[in-house]
């Protein structure tokens, strides 16, 4: 029947959407929902310029400018530099044809929201956004996946491809990771640094990385993501949610560390404990950032409550500035971050959802 009203390949994807798994139909059933929704708002609005998501690294040279802080060191024109006494770095017309990989979270720690939305939701949805915004374009992508089952290691890679199917296929593996074996070696504490020299050793070629995490981790990332910065165009995006940076009056209630399992009572009523909380969490906000800006990434901060399209906008609007101030010769301090459009402690926080860790 379905031969005759649609043709042979009707009929294939009527076989293929009766016979596909429930993971294989919510992955596309989302990344439908995200193209209607967001997909389509972005392309309205920025009107096909998405050139500053991915910045290539073509041969053929374009210009001459003075080295600005951060600019990759093998780029200096050394000829230019030592006739001028003054470091200058060759700029290359752009290659338009590269790899982006996303660089996937995935542990216990992500999975939290005290409101509609946990965080990995946030990335899910943000992933898919990016990875077809840049895939249809003849560009390819690919994924690495770390954490997934509860345990601090890499999970998968996914060969960069291109194509909505490559997009299908990322999304599946988040929603349904891969099944491993528990190592016995390591403890639930995520080593943010694994997944950095996992993609070290994996992206050879140079492209664009998105790391996709809360940046909740044991300390020793920054190198690796220094060595990641040098070889490629890297965009750390961060997640976070309302309640992690400032705590309601809620009273006498359970924290739960989600990635060691370590269960605290805490009087969020006593305004002392709130404050030492939001002391505490204000300086981690400025450690993080000094980090991230020290290793020379852009960053986009992602909230539980954030409207998708309008980060996305920020973010690259946020690029073309750099960039032209780039063109222009204006060096200046490098500031990468960008930070939220508004005051998140005005925010209502309801009820929080078990995964946080305090």
């Amino acid at each position: 029947m379905f031969a005759r009203l649609f043709g042979k390949k009707g009929e294939a994807q009527a076989s293929a959407a009766a016979t596909a798994t429930p993971v294989v139909r919510r992955a596309d059933a989302l990344l439908r929902r995200l193209e209607w929704t967001v997909l389509r708002r972005l392309d309205g609005l920025l009107q096909g310029d998405y050139r500053t998501l991915m910045r290539g690294s073509g041969l053929d040279l374009a210009d001459l400018r003075e080295y600005q802080h951060h600019d990759d060191v093998r780029h200096i024109d050394w000829n230019v530099t030592a006739r001028l006494q003054v470091p200058h770095v060759r700029v290359f017309t752009e290659d338009r044809e590269m790899a982006a990989w996303f660089l996937l979270d995935l542990s216990p720690s992500v999975d939290f929201g005290s409101g509609e939305q946990r965080k990995s939701q946030v990335l899910l949805d943000f992933t898919a956004v990016l990875a077809r915004m840049i895939g249809r374009r003849g560009n390819r992508v690919g994924a690495v996946l770390y954490g997934s089952r509860g345990q601090p290691v890499v999970d998968a890679v996914l060969p960069a491809r291109g194509g909505r199917t490559q997009v299908l296929r990322i999304m599946q593996m988040v929603l349904q990771p891969p099944k491993k074996p528990e190592p016995d070696s390591k403890d639930g504490v995520t080593q943010l640094a694994d997944l950095l020299r996992a993609a070290l050793h994996t992206v050879h070629q140079r492209g664009t990385l998105f790391i996709v995490s809360d940046f909740i981790s044991e300390p020793g990332w920054e190198r690796p993501l220094g060595e990641l910065a040098r070889r490629h165009d890297v965009v750390a995006v961060r997640l976070l949610d309302p309640l992690e940076l400032d705590l309601p009056d809620l009273g006498l209630i359970p924290i739960r560390d989600a990635e060691t399992g370590e269960q605290l009572m805490v009087d969020t009523h006593d305004a002392g404990f709130r404050q030492r909380f939001a002391r505490i969490a204000a300086q981690r906000e400025a450690q993080l950032r000094e980090s991230l800006g020290r290793a020379g990434v852009d960053t986009l901060e992602l909230a539980t409550d954030d409207d998708l399209a309008e980060a996305v906008l920020r973010f690259i609007e946020l690029r073309k500035r750099r960039q032209r101030n780039a063109r222009n010769g204006q060096g200046g301090p490098h500031v990468p971050t960008q930070l939220p459009t508004r005051d998140r402690r005005s925010l209502s926080t309801p009820r929080a959802r078990e995964g946080a860790r305090p």
